[in-house]
């Protein structure tokens, strides 16, 4: 291994790293990195972190070239080894390590790789902290030191334990199918429902990197449609998705209907309204307007907030909320949770949620006000010209004196309707989503800014 300045900038985005594994990210890369990260901690004062994977084929790889950068510039690692990333977030808490890596590209395609990353016990770095630890890295000013201290922690136990003691089931037994993409979740996924009084069946959860089955993401129908056949066929009362490093989920009804995230975030906001705290509503402005206008019915407040799960984990911490999502499947619970992201525990509160009713899944939406909507689409462009062409739509909302929100891209807000123009923060794309009370109205919109962001595709190639 050695150090080496032949690091793709494109890895270096908005809320993590991530790119192709042995190609952006080689074991010289990972290395580099870990001298960085140490380097960077270190002059912070920290004098340890914390360092997990997920179950992609290159994880291991690129873990073991991370620390070795990281105990060259004197600072210990407590080493996880193959964990969720919420096993992950819980380690950080359980061994009062506030600073740590995990290894993972989440629900991306088998070839990528990437790193989540935090400086301090707030989460996960975004933004400006990745812009600046991308320019100290390129400058390649590392401590060498007296190695560090490499500990391996086994976290499972004590993860299953935290998650144990904040389930209450009602008296209603549920049955529940549980698909986990083959991805890491699978290596916890039978214990974790072994612990409670649930009926059960898994669906690819045999962990296998290569995902043989569909991409491990929760959030996109099309890799919901053998959960929802397995539901029917099983008589479940409904279906979980888990996304491949464990922090997202996803659902299908008991008719093996797919729901997306911020519909079932109404569900859990309606289920938690006595109780809550703090009477706000955290999402993220892909949400739609039924989740809102389901806030303003029960008189919790609704907060928008950009999307990315570091964005909405930080909003989390300075809003003091009970609960909040996000349209991709991240659901933090601070009521009786510590509030991080973990798909798993989040499939187990809507189990606890149904087993406290006597309503089938597809009737917990029974009263919310009914929008035609897509799904979120992504157009592919470049890494180069994506923010230029959303700068582009916004100049042409403004042109038309349109009413527009431009916390993350361009959200116009209509009175039957509103569109999202964005850059994705995962890959060369823009993602659009629209919605509308008429599926006319629907066409309409989507006609209309799809035209303008083919313009703008063309104004900037």
């Amino acid at each position: 291994m050695q150090l080496t300045k032949n690091i793709n900038q494109n890895i270096f985005r908005e809320y993590d790293l991530r790119g192709i594994a042995e190609t952006d990210l080689t074991e010289d890369v990972a290395y580099t990195l870990g001298k960085s990260y140490g380097t960077y901690i270190a002059n912070q004062g920290h004098t340890k972190v914390i360092i997990g994977h997920d179950n992609r084929t290159t994880s291991p790889m690129l873990n073991n070239a991370l620390i070795k950068g990281i105990i060259e510039t004197g600072v210990d690692v407590v080493s996880l080894d193959l964990v969720t990333t919420p096993m992950y977030y819980f380690a950080k808490i359980y061994y009062d390590v506030p600073v740590g890596i995990m290894i993972t590209a989440s629900h991306n395609t088998k070839e990528y790789n990437g790193f989540k990353i935090s400086f301090s016990k707030i989460g996960n770095a975004c933004g400006k902290l990745i812009e600046d630890f991308k320019d100290f890295t390129y400058k390649q000013e590392f401590l060498t030191k007296e190695e560090g201290q490499i500990t391996k922690k086994d976290i499972k136990e004590a993860y299953l334990e935290n998650i144990k003691k904040s389930i209450n089931l009602g008296d209603r037994k549920i049955k529940v199918t549980v698909d986990c993409g083959n991805g890491t979740g699978s290596i916890v996924i039978k214990e974790i429902l072994d612990m409670f009084n649930i009926d059960y069946e898994l669906l690819y959860c045999d962990s296998n990197p290569e995902f043989p089955n569909h991409t491990p993401d929760p959030a996109v129908s099309e890799y919901m449609i053998d959960l929802g056949k397995k539901v029917k066929e099983t008589n479940s009362d409904f279906g979980i998705g888990i996304d491949g490093d464990a922090d997202r989920v996803g659902v299908v009804d008991e008719n093996g209907n797919f729901l997306t995230a911020d519909l079932l975030m109404l569900i859990i906001y309606r289920h938690l309204n006595e109780n809550l705290k703090n009477r706000k509503g955290l999402f993220d402005v892909k949400c739609s307007r039924t989740l809102i206008d389901g806030l303003n019915q029960i008189d919790i407040q609704p907060v928008m907030n950009r999307t990315g799960n570091s964005y909405q984990n930080i909003k989390m911490q300075e809003g003091n909320f009970d609960f909040g999502g996000e349209y991709s499947g991240h659901f933090y619970f601070r009521d009786k949770y510590q509030g991080f992201d973990d798909g798993i525990y989040a499939g187990l509160r809507i189990i606890e949620l149904l087993s406290k009713t006597d309503k089938k899944f597809s009737e917990l939406l029974e009263g919310t006000n009914k929008y035609y909507s897509t799904e979120e689409t992504k157009v592919k462009v470049t890494e180069e010209n994506k923010f230029n062409i959303v700068n582009g739509i916004k100049e042409y909302v403004k042109k038309q004196n349109y009413d527009y929100e431009d916390i993350d891209g361009v959200r116009v807000e209509f009175d039957d309707s509103w569109g999202l123009i964005r850059a994705s923060n995962t890959g060369p794309n823009l993602t659009i989503r629209f919605e509308a009370k008429t599926e006319d109205r629907l066409k309409e919109i989507e006609e209309e800014f799809t035209n303008e962001i083919n313009n703008q595709i063309k104004m900037h190639s």
